[in-house]
């Protein structure tokens, strides 16, 4: 963070050293954009555009999510959507005063942790796709995928959260540190989440276009057969890369400090991380999957327990 919340702080990053009173008490006719959280004043127009987008992608999510069921990834999105509109509404708050902590706060957090939601959505899908081509080509079952990259999507969640709980409550820079390092852990695990899922992927296809036998359910094959089908597919190979990109952007983004050039460039911010998640989320709801899998969801569906009393589905 720029400030901490005393009277006074003395700026030791910045390239000029002097004392600034206390950030609720700046204002940009008062103080120097150089003591605001950004060396910048955040666009109005283009951060309320990506909030207003995000919130029209919600809503589309909730129908659609509403008329084909499909909870588990409806739930997914809707929690990353709204994160992101959070995020970007802090974004528009500090265009009128870009000193205070809370909307920088909901920014950090929330814009930071809301792809991992998004992450976990593709998660639902790719464990649906493999039951549709067959369990059997897939090195790993559909459950156990699932289920590994979510505990992963969980842990990295847990150390991106802390990370921006430690840097709210950092009173010095060492501490404040540890804040980004902790989120740079989280980050750096999702990369790596996805860089692993990535290769699975390619594997998994390369082993479907060797001409090993596919399912022969009768729903699967009209699901594979599909155009929107083979669109979705390719839809989520790009969400994939595009959270890729901007999770590695972030990662380099933080490694500079909240002073350093690339989280003080609202440009780069802009394209590498909202326009990122932006297409990832438009890849997600324009080619749903409740609509590719022409109302097969459930029926392709896994079970986290296929014997006994119980069976559960995700």
């Amino acid at each position: 963070m720029s400030l901490y919340n005393t009277a006074s702080i003395f700026i030791r990053d910045h390239p000029y050293n002097y004392t600034v009173n206390s950030s609720q008490e700046c204002t940009l006719s008062t103080c120097s954009i150089l003591q605001a959280q950004y060396t910048y004043d955040p666009s109005l127009s283009a951060n309320a555009l990506l909030a207003g987008i995000f919130g029209l992608l919600l809503l589309i999510q909730l129908a659609l999510g509403i008329y084909y069921r499909t909870i588990g990834f409806s739930i997914a999105m809707s929690c990353g959507l709204i994160l992101e509109i959070i995020g970007y509404i802090g974004r528009v708050q500090m265009h009128f005063n870009p000193f205070i902590q809370q909307p920088f706060m909901m920014e950090l957090i929330c814009v930071t942790i809301g792809p991992v939601f998004l992450t976990a959505a593709i998660y639902l899908c790719l464990s649906r796709i493999i039951v549709v081509y067959g369990a059997h080509l897939s090195r790993l079952a559909p459950g156990t995928i699932s289920i590994s990259f979510m505990v992963s999507d969980f842990i990295s969640l847990l150390l991106q959260a802390g990370g921006g709980a430690v840097v709210e409550i950092a009173n010095d820079f060492t501490v404040e540190h540890i804040g980004i390092h902790l989120t740079i852990a989280g980050l750096s695990l999702q990369v790596a989440s996805l860089g692993f899922l990535l290769v699975l992927c390619a594997d998994f296809g390369r082993r479907c276009a060797r001409g090993k036998e596919l399912s022969r359910v009768e729903a699967y094959e009209r699901i594979r057969g599909a155009l929107l089908f083979k669109w979705f597919l390719g839809g989520l190979a790009f969400a994939i890369i595009a959270i890729l990109v901007r999770s590695t952007y972030r990662i380099f983004e933080l490694s500079q400090g909240f002073h350093g050039h690339l989280w003080n460039d609202e440009v780069d911010f802009m394209v590498c991380d909202g326009a990122m998640v932006l297409l990832a989320g438009l890849c997600l709801t324009v080619l749903h999957p409740g609509m590719a899998f022409h109302g097969y969801w459930d029926a392709a569906n896994f079970k986290l327990k296929s014997k006994g009393c119980c069976s559960y589905s995700v």
